[in-house]
């Protein structure tokens, strides 16, 4: 599948004037990143073992 194909959704904590912005899709192997004001950077992809390690280290901090 081609990161084109992916359903990307913006995170619930980006701001509401367009800056800041993130979207993550998720497959089963992955979630995959984008910054959503420019689309056609490069994103970057992280294994589901390693988004569960980061939310839950968010969820402490």
């Amino acid at each position: 599948m081609s990161t084109t194909e992916l359903a990307w959704f913006k995170s619930s904590y980006s701001g509401t004037q367009g800056d800041s912005c993130v979207e993550v899709a998720v497959t089963q192997q992955a979630f995959y990143v984008r910054d959503s004001k420019d689309v056609g950077l490069p994103h970057f992809a992280v294994r589901r073992e390693g988004w569960d390690l980061f939310v839950q280290y968010a969820a402490e901090v």
